[in-house]
């Protein structure tokens, strides 16, 4: 990094990570009054050569970055880009022209972010120099009880929006720096051609008609996709890369005076976004271990049905064609991300690392304290939550009865006949001849029976449930990481229970449907 503003130095470095916007930035905000600012992204190749990154979420993020330098530049001072490590970026500034303070909001990132964050640190004490972190949103550093964290979220979302500095000092002569591209980073081409453009403009945009009508059915059509595409938010990849900040938007669905049910659920899953991010802010290996560590080793890798899953090809169409829907969009609902994940754990029991790690790369909207949670969470590993291995053949015929969904992303299946669509392996060989559709040539058979396959999933975690010990690690779990809003109480962790407060009839957790997309 090469300068020469020496009449400015040293400088306030605001270091944007995943907080893509001007508007409620408390650190830039907190930054301009005390000096000049320097406005810092760091592309960070190490990370973007992770296993949970992908070309997609990069493409969303450049086109984030390139707005928010847009947006700085309007202030007086573009966002300066650097490709490297950010402690070697750090310290070439510091040996350039100082560095009077470092602003960044707090992160709760993957492992290595959570690493790298470390080494900053270090970096920062061993040259005196005070990193200040800010909180983003509801999430509580070094939390030391759940008790009362609904209420301390409350507060925070409660909070002014803070506006934008009113200038930036100009830094002359300082080289803003170029974005890098997706090859020049490593990133295999990952087409994703319905992917939601990046950028706060686009999020506002997408806010601004989800509250002000494709929201109305929000809580009718959050569950299948059939719907969900058009009345979810899709806010979600926004409130990941933070374009928008997640109090904007619990306050402007807030102001509007006739919330209705629906609104009123959109909000519920809003505070659930801090709740599952939380988990993994008190418990960052959650990401590599089974949080409920009787639950390790369960399952065995199986490179080729976990190819056939994250390809679409599994045989079981459902699947199938919300697979191929994410793949092609970066986006899928809740209910049937849950879907996936529970089918890849159970049905065809495979790590649910394995198969996270997968599901990670193909949302753009990832989110590693809400992923990894959910992931656990689907694939039984977290011992305080009820078992629920999904039926895809049942919620297929739930959420298109008609086939629409399924025949879009699987034309193989276009002549089927409807009584069969869901189940195609039920026709008659001469019958598939007929309408061209030979299972095994132009479609999959399935790679497992759905029915036994389920059956001895079941079985199998139950007995690892009743194993000596689990219920009090269960108890144990629950106390530090359980809801106080759901009703839930410790103990029982590995033995079935009464239905919460906030408890599904099918034993799912309604209040965890984070259908924010």
């Amino acid at each position: 990094m090469v300068s020469k503003v020496a009449p400015m130095d040293p400088v306030q470095i605001v270091w944007f990570k995943r907080d893509l916007r001007v508007v409620d930035h408390r650190p830039l905000l907190e930054a301009s009054r005390r000096g000049a600012v320097l406005p810092l992204a760091v592309v960070e190749p190490a990370l973007w050569r992770q296993a949970d990154a992908s070309e997609r979420q990069w493409a969303f993020c450049a086109e984030s970055l390139e707005e928010l330098r847009r947006a700085l530049a309007d202030l007086g001072q573009p966002l300066v880009v650097r490709v490297g490590a950010v402690d070697q970026v750090l310290e070439r500034a510091r040996r350039s022209f100082g560095v009077a303070g470092l602003w960044s909001h707090e992160e709760t990132g993957n492992g290595w972010t959570y690493a790298r964050d470390r080494r900053v640190a270090a970096w920062a004490r061993r040259h005196g120099i005070p990193w200040i972190e800010i909180p983003q949103f509801g999430v509580v550093r070094r939390l030391a009880s759940r008790d009362g964290w609904a209420r301390r979220w409350e507060e925070r979302m409660a909070e002014p929006l803070l506006p934008p500095p009113p200038a930036l000092q100009p830094l002359p002569d300082l080289d803003p720096g170029a974005l890098p591209t997706a090859p020049a980073l490593g990133l295999a081409s990952d087409p994703c051609p319905d992917r939601q453009p990046g950028g706060r403009r686009a999020g506002l945009a997408l806010l601004e008609s989800f509250l002000g009508g494709r929201g109305a059915r929000y809580h009718r059509e959050l569950s299948s996709p059939l719907t969900a595409f058009d009345s979810c938010s899709r806010l979600s990849p926004h409130l990941a890369w933070g374009t928008l900040s997640l109090r904007e938007v619990v306050q402007a669905s807030r102001q509007r005076r006739q919330r209705g049910r629906a609104l009123r659920g959109f909000e519920e899953r809003l505070h659930w976004h801090c709740h599952f991010i939380q988990k993994l802010e008190d418990q960052p290996d959650l990401e590599f271990r089974e949080l409920h560590p009787l639950t390790a080793g369960l399952r065995v890798s199986d490179p080729e049905r976990l190819a056939a899953w994250a390809e679409g090809r599994t045989g079981l169409p459902f699947v199938d064609a919300c697979m191929r829907a994410l793949i092609a969009s970066g986006w899928i609902n809740f209910r049937m991300r849950a879907m996936l994940m529970s089918v890849a754990s159970y049905h065809l029991w495979l790590p649910w690392r394995e198969s996270g790690l997968h599901l990670a790369r193909l949302f753009v909207d990832y989110e590693p304290g809400i992923h990894w949670s959910q992931c656990q969470m689907q694939s039984g590993t977290t011992g305080i939550n009820t078992i629920r291995v999904y039926n895809p053949i049942k919620q297929g015929q739930d959420h298109d009865p008609e086939g629409v969904f399924l025949r879009r992303w699987l034309p193989e299946l276009a002549a089927v006949p409807a009584v069969h669509l869901h189940e195609p392996w039920r026709m008659a060989a001469a019958q598939q001849e007929r309408i061209g559709c030979v299972l095994g040539v132009h479609y999959p058979l399935p790679i497992v029976d759905p029915v036994a396959a389920a059956q001895e999933a079941r079985e199998r975690i139950w007995d690892r449930r009743r194993a000596l010990g689990f219920a009090e690690l269960a108890d144990a779990i629950q106390q530090r990481h359980g809801s106080r809003r759901s009703g839930l109480k410790a103990g029982g962790g590995g033995r079935r229970r009464r239905r919460g407060r906030g408890e599904a009839a099918d034993g799912s957790v309604r209040q965890l449907v984070l259908d924010l997309g």
